[in-house]
């Protein structure tokens, strides 16, 4: 990404997300996406590489709703600071969780990794990171319901 690619990213995010609350959750479930994302990275075996890949691809697809929720959230109730709106704790606090439930299955994807590389089989620990990822996107369509009863509320 060039260096004005980069400048209209970040005042595009700025206006549809803000500099507050929402703009920080939304970046906090990137960051753990790509994470996720390095773990994968050279990873030799062809079987757990294709079925991490499989799982970063879900998991991937969860971003844009997460955006979503963040965007609606800001435009319902503008944040430039670290003080949650109190309508929309609930929003935030599924965020926040989705977001730390995702840096989660990313360690557990480097678990699978690193006994896949070991001992040459990595089944039980993929178990557990489609587990972990089932739960990601639990907790963003608790964000999406948390977000829809604040409206509801709200109006």
């Amino acid at each position: 990404m060039g260096f004005f690619s980069a400048a209209r990213e970040a005042r595009r995010d700025e206006k549809e997300l803000g500099i507050g609350v929402w703009r920080r959750a939304n970046d906090r479930f990137s960051r753990g996406l790509d994470r996720f994302h390095q773990v994968i990275e050279g990873i030799q075996d062809d079987d757990l590489y294709n079925a991490l890949v499989m799982m970063a691809n879900h998991l991937a697809e969860l971003q844009d709703r997460v955006r979503a929720v963040c965007t609606s959230a800001q435009a319902q109730s503008p944040s430039d600071d670290s003080d949650i709106p109190h309508r929309y704790n609930a929003v935030h606090r599924a965020l926040s969780k989705a977001a730390n439930d995702l840096a989660m299955t990313a360690q557990s994807a480097a678990m699978a990794r690193l006994d896949g590389e070991r001992w040459g089989y990595a089944s039980a620990g993929l178990e557990n990171v489609a587990r972990r990822a089932d739960t990601v996107g639990s907790g963003v369509a608790a964000a999406e319901a948390a977000l829809a009863e604040a409206f509801a509320n709200n109006s």
